[in-house]
């Protein structure tokens, strides 16, 4: 196997980037979750790719980075509500509704709040 192949494994790429994260390696982190992203929805992994966007989004929230945190949550909810991964997709948009309102778009902070609150409701309808 060559180093290219062992380079971009996206399983020990995953496991790299949650090491990094929890050693407040914020920035590197958030690139490897980004790269093995791709690399999952390549492979039509859609469920690691969203959680891995997720945390490229945590990452940038910890970095106070709240615009490119934001985009990262809402690429990780898109794709979640594509892909049927509701709730999860929720918690995207929670985090994006905390980007938001740390960065005082008051507007945008209360339109997700309405969009989470209508999912919610659909979701409680579903069960």
């Amino acid at each position: 196997m060559s180093k290219d192949q062992v380079r971009e494994d996206p399983i020990k790429m995953h496991k790299d980037a949650n090491n990094l994260m929890e050693n407040g390696e914020y920035e590197t982190a958030r690139e490897l979750f980004l790269r093995t992203a791709e690399l999952y929805t390549k492979k039509q992994n859609f469920f690691d790719a969203t959680t891995l966007l997720y945390k490229a989004g945590e990452c940038g929230f910890a970095l106070k980075e709240y615009e490119t945190a934001i985009k990262h949550f809402s690429q990780s909810a898109e794709l979640s509500f594509q892909k049927g991964f509701d709730r999860f997709g929720v918690s995207a948009l929670e985090y994006e509704r905390d980007c938001h309102n740390a960065l005082g778009n008051k507007a945008k902070t209360e339109e997700l709040e309405g969009k989470i609150k209508e999912v919610k409701e659909e979701l409680a309808k579903a069960f």
